[in-house]
């Protein structure tokens, strides 16, 4: 399962013990900008009963090219839900979630397991190509036949069981499997332990607490604005 500590990543580990799956959680220390959300990634795999949780580095800080890991590039604030719909954003890691899965994948033959969770979403979310449908079927196939146990016969299968469900269909969702949401972080650009409220994945996560019905309780340095 890889976990990043937020509201995607928690729930879609929620879905999976839910499904009876034993959960062995991976987390991603790339250089990113927003680092609180290794802290939030231990919390959530204690929270919600994971066998494990380990954290390795990977230093795509080295690369650049993206808001989250270079300090010099702005991250886009109080964008509108079309500016956000229009281009992919500057938040983009390039190859991220392709290293990623790459790093679960490794895991997941290590310790015998054929099932990997993510938490993508291809419908509330922030344009990133590597969210699609298309490209985790294309990392399945890649998994079937660039592994030792893909080699022999093993059915490597990618689960995302968000893939088509809306932000507030998430929150629903989690909140019927008892995900403790106020242990999770999805902020970009956090200050002093509190999400700036600002950012395309703040604007995501308030926007799906409000249409949901479920209170938000995620501690924000800028209040919601009145309708």
């Amino acid at each position: 399962m890889l976990l990043s500590g937020g509201l995607d990543s928690a729930t879609a580990l929620a879905v999976a013990r839910h499904r009876g799956f034993e959960a062995h959680c991976l987390s991603v220390d790339y250089g990113q900008r927003h680092r609180e959300e290794l802290s939030a990634s231990r919390r959530v795999a204690q929270a919600l009963g994971a066998s494990s949780h380990r954290v390795v580095r990977v230093g795509l800080s080295g690369f650049g090219g993206s808001a989250l890991t270079d300090r010099a590039i702005p991250v886009p604030k109080d964008r509108t839900e079309r500016a956000r719909s229009a281009s992919i954003p500057v938040t983009y890691v390039p190859a991220r979630n392709t290293v990623m899965l790459s790093l679960a994948l490794a895991w997941a033959e290590v310790v015998g397991a054929r099932d990997v969770f993510v938490g993508v979403n291809a419908i509330d979310y922030s344009g990133y190509p590597d969210c699609r449908p298309e490209f985790l079927r294309a990392f399945e196939r890649l998994a079937r036949v660039a592994t030792k146990a893909g080699v022999e016969g093993a059915r490597f299968r990618i689960h995302a069981p968000l893939l088509r469900l809306s932000k507030a269909g998430i929150v629903r969702l989690g909140t019927r499997l008892r995900v403790p949401y106020g242990i999770t972080t999805s902020c970009y650009d956090p200050r002093g332990g509190r999400a700036c409220g600002r950012c395309d994945a703040c604007q995501l996560r308030r926007k799906g607490f409000e249409e949901s019905g479920v209170p938000d309780p995620t501690r924000y340095a800028r209040p919601a604005a009145r309708p």
